[in-house]
């Protein structure tokens, strides 16, 4: 090895994708304030500024957040290091695609080599040294010329989240070759992909050159590819926002797992490294109260400034009211009470929220979304 040649790490730039409305955790979360900002854990933080401390060690401060432009305020006030020319704001929802490729073409602009890192503002992870310990794997394989994605050791069968099957080992670093990403099974399936071995669970963070990243979305969108370059080219100039509100509206919306990840598996350009620290993707209250309790199904988690009487109840209650509320005899009920809005459900239902909220959009209730 050169011992002249440059620490991958040196040149790791980490990216904080801060989007969507969060719509299962209505009436929490709202388009005005996503669940990124808020504290779902107890932890005193939100869960923006837990993924910005989690990552900050490994990136000496190197981060960019991409966030729709309504939230701007909010990111600034949350995020004090976060330097200005380090936030990208959306004019408007175009998925994951457009919204990570930009951030990529830009940090390539300003540093051909960069390996860039993907990783959602709304992740619960606990183990940073084990995070950390994977996150540096997945930059010395990165540098090979792979995109690599971190999966999760599955600790159970989940119908929650996609799966990796992993395909042959890698001759360099702690990974396999990725055979295929597979979408959330059923239950059965599920069941038979934790038993095989060979599945893990899809957390959606990678890592990758950006160039390479940059070259497959060429391949696989290269409509999309065309207006991200173009965006790229006016980055860091007076011409930044005029080019940004005009080439915007044309991109391409589409997940990144469509546009990058499955086509450049098929092409053998993708790795992953199985890890086994305790992740969490807070989807829905339910996994909220299984966060809080701690896995002890007669507790009644609380989050926020509710004054509350609870006699044999257990589940979750979610306020940022001071108002009395007085539960009696309910087993794992989810209630989260805002000064507009009361939901009331169950962990078993905590999934159906995001019908509900539809719903709310279809009857003209817009203005509590």
């Amino acid at each position: 090895m050169d011992t002249n040649q440059i620490d991958p790490t040196e040149n790791f730039f980490a990216i904080i994708p801060a989007g969507g409305v969060g719509s299962r955790l209505w009436p929490l979360s709202r388009a005005s304030a996503p669940k990124f900002l808020h504290d779902l854990t107890g932890s005193g933080q939100t869960l923006l500024q837990d993924t910005w401390d989690r990552l900050a060690p490994i990136t000496k401060n190197k981060l960019m957040v991409v966030t729709g432009d309504v939230h701007a305020r909010l990111v600034a006030e949350q995020l004090p290091g976060l330097a200005k020319e380090n936030l990208i704001l959306e004019p408007s929802p175009k998925d994951s695609t457009a919204a990570i490729a930009l951030a990529a073409a830009v940090l390539y602009k300003r540093n051909p080599d960069v390996i860039i890192g993907s990783f959602a503002a709304d992740h619960v992870i606990t183990d940073q040294q084990k995070f950390e310990a994977a996150i540096s794997a997945s930059i010395k394989i990165a540098a090979t010329n792979k995109i690599v994605t971190i999966g999760i050791v599955p600790t159970e069968a989940s119908v929650a989240f996609g799966y990796i099957k992993k395909g042959q080992a890698l001759k360099q670093g702690p990974g396999f070759e990725v055979a295929e990403f597979v979408e959330k099974p059923e239950m059965k399936k599920a069941k038979k992909f934790v038993a095989n071995g060979k599945y893990l669970w899809n957390a959606g963070m990678f890592i990758a050159p950006a160039k390479l990243l940059l070259e497959v979305l060429a391949k696989t969108q290269p409509q999309l590819h065309a207006g991200i370059m173009r965006l790229a080219e006016y980055w860091d100039t007076d011409q930044q926002e005029q080019k940004l509100h005009e080439i915007w509206p044309e991109l391409t919306r589409i997940a990144i797992d469509y546009a990058i990840a499955e086509p450049a598996a098929k092409l053998g350009l993708v790795a992953v490294v199985p890890a086994a620290f305790e992740w969490h993707d807070v989807g829905d209250f339910a996994a909220i109260a299984e966060l809080q309790s701690q896995g002890k199904s007669n507790n009644l988690a609380v989050l926020g400034s509710a004054r509350v009487l609870s006699d044999s109840s257990s589940g979750i209650l979610v306020s940022d009211t001071n108002r009395l509320v007085a539960l009696i005899g309910l087993e794992d009920v989810i209630v989260v009470d805002t000064p507009d809005a009361l939901l009331v459900t169950t962990k078993q239902h905590a999934q159906k929220v995001k019908a509900l909220v539809e719903a709310l959009k279809q009857t003209g209730h817009s203005d509590l979304l």
